[in-house]
């Protein structure tokens, strides 16, 4: 009886060198690999644990140029991806666990791979910090924001919660005031933290009401949000807010604690950048939320990922990559 010979299957060699790595598949992710591809440097994106970013965690996009009606997040993104992909960008869902940025070529290690690179551009962004209570995130994207300046034109003519007391949280308050009824700003001290002219108009609006020495405790509603709980700190005293939105502006976490050591960040955790949008390492780029503290918005990104591209593609024309 002839013997049947049976082919192994092998599975195609994954590729481990590229011209560019981007690290991050966010609006500045996706749009770096647009330009880098365009201009036939060999690119690959390691998406991370979130691909498509913040913005698969929203709802409705008002505010990104090109869609008149209006667009859903993750709707922008997947757009965003097969873009890149056209262009013929490797996207991988995979995420980073260590770099060496200290040696060329660069490496990138992931769970399964490790890979090299001439260039790198850092897209990892960063996160809004939570309040951690109850609610919070059921009712995320549903009445809970963490971005006054995309979702505020949602709740127009609606009592709005604002939570924090810093620079941002006083800024978020007085934008918010254009579309609420009332803006509620709850401050779990008894005195603000921002800046004394942002402190003065926020006081001088009679649209914005102080609790203070509060903290939210619960946040409640049946489609979304309408009502909240908040906790007198001192008395432990409790009551609630009938509202249709509420704000966290707490703070942002950039993340970067993989980068620790590799590249120059400041005390907050964003990547400092030296010109345009070099880092301390030459060869390494960052774009988007990773280093902007200031606008955080996806046109901006997507923007900083554009300036990234073309200072990557012009550093390997440079050193004759």
């Amino acid at each position: 009886m002839q013997a049947e010979i049976k082919a192994e299957s092998k599975k195609p060699e994954t590729k481990k060198k590229f011209d560019v790595i981007i690290i991050g598949a966010g609006p500045a992710g996706y749009t770096a690999s647009i330009y880098t591809s365009r201009a036939k440097r060999d690119t690959l994106i390691i998406s991370g644990v979130l691909p498509g970013g913040q913005l698969m965690l929203t709802t409705e996009v008002e505010n990104y140029p090109g869609f008149s009606d209006g667009i859903f997040g993750p709707e922008l993104m997947i757009a965003m991806k097969k873009q890149a992909e056209r262009m013929g960008t490797t996207i991988i869902d995979d995420e980073v666990v260590n770099v060496d940025f200290k040696h060329k070529p660069f490496k990138v290690l992931t769970y399964s791979e490790e890979y090299e690179a001439d260039a790198v551009i850092i897209c990892t962004g960063a996160n809004p910090r939570k309040m951690g209570v109850k609610g919070e995130q059921e009712f995320s994207a549903k009445g809970v924001s963490y971005c006054a300046t995309c979702d505020g034109p949602f709740f127009k003519n609606q009592d709005i919660v604002v939570v924090g007391g810093g620079d941002s949280a006083v800024e978020e308050a007085t934008f918010l005031t254009k579309f609420g009824k009332l803006v509620h700003l709850v401050h779990r001290k008894d005195s603000l933290r921002a800046s004394k002219i942002m402190q003065e108009r926020a006081f001088n609006n009679q649209k914005i009401k102080f609790y203070w020495n509060k903290v939210v405790e619960e946040i409640s509603g049946n489609e979304k949000v309408n009502q909240i709980t908040i906790k007198d700190v001192v008395t432990n005293e409790k009551q609630t807010l009938s509202v249709g939105a509420l704000f966290v502006a707490i703070g942002h976490e950039p993340n970067t604690k993989l980068f620790k050591g590799q590249i120059e960040m400041d005390d907050q955790g964003y990547i400092v950048l030296k010109d345009h949008t070099k880092t301390s390492v030459n060869g390494i780029f960052a774009a988007g939320d990773v280093h902007d503290h200031r606008y955080r918005q996806a046109v901006t990104a997507a923007g900083f990922g554009c300036m990234a591209a073309i200072d990557v593609d012009k550093y390997l024309s440079e050193n004759k990559k």
